[in-house]
């Protein structure tokens, strides 16, 4: 099963009140509004594309350990996921797909990190919840993440069905601005720069940890005019032939 097939299922039984997923049915209006409000924004087609120059970022991992970006890069190619937090369900099957795939992340010489808004207590729990053995590190105030252009802010009567749902984000976070990452997906090339890219507004829809290995073979597997190759959920990968 791919990992959109679980996302889906789990969407399904989740929207159903299906056990251990029961919540008011009231509250999935008020999901898809601020989801479509979001997409409507485009604020995705404005986050940073193949092709652009990633920002530099260090970041500290559960142990406070701080993470450069460019001393991995330094080894090789660097694979991002940006992901909500470990009270969501959606970012926690995409972890764990994720670390199915780590080997042959690692195979084609790329080091594969995740980050997230949610603070070192909580990154530890994404750790051990997932069993994940990459990095998952700590972007305070989603600073990395607005530098990509994935930062935004919740609507307020969003943060208010988070607040009668008990879930915290300002204690998450341990940051009172009730901002989140979209989910993206980012592979880097050596020299910074952006070589596949993927966003996606709505939370519950996350590409395939495959999908990047092609790019990561230095193969391309759509291509268009320009040196860049762009497929219809809205990725996109820099032609990496030459």
């Amino acid at each position: 099963m791919s990992l959109q097939d679980e996302l889906d299922a789990f969407k399904a039984d989740f929207k159903a009140g299906n056990a251990p997923y029961f919540a008011p049915p009231e509250i999935h209006p008020v999901m898809e509004r601020a989801t479509a409000e979001l997409i409507a924004s485009g604020q995705a087609d404005r986050a940073l594309k193949a092709g652009a120059k990633a920002p530099a970022f260090t970041l500290a991992d559960p142990d406070g350990t701080p993470v450069s970006s460019t001393e991995l890069l330094e080894k090789g190619l660097l694979v991002i996921s940006f992901y909500r937090g470990v009270w969501c369900p959606y970012c926690n099957m995409e972890l764990q797909a994720l670390e199915e795939t780590l080997s042959e992340f690692e195979a084609a010489g790329a080091t594969l990190v995740a980050i997230s808004p949610q603070n070192p207590v909580n990154s530890r729990k994404s750790v051990r919840q997932n069993k994940l053995t990459f990095p998952i590190l700590s972007d305070a105030r989603n600073d990395v993440a607005a530098a990509f252009g994935l930062r935004f802010a919740l609507p307020d009567y969003l943060v208010a069905l988070y607040k009668n749902l008990k879930n915290d984000l300002p204690a998450f976070n341990g940051d009172p601005s009730w901002t989140l990452p979209m989910p993206a997906r980012y592979v880097v090339g050596q020299d910074g720069t952006i070589l596949y890219s993927e966003v996606n507004p709505d939370y519950t829809r996350r590409p395939e940890p495959s999908d990047m290995l092609p790019v990561l073979r230095r193969k391309v597997a759509h291509t268009s005019r320009g040196g860049q190759a762009h497929v219809a959920d809205g990725a996109s990968a820099v032609d990496l032939r030459n």
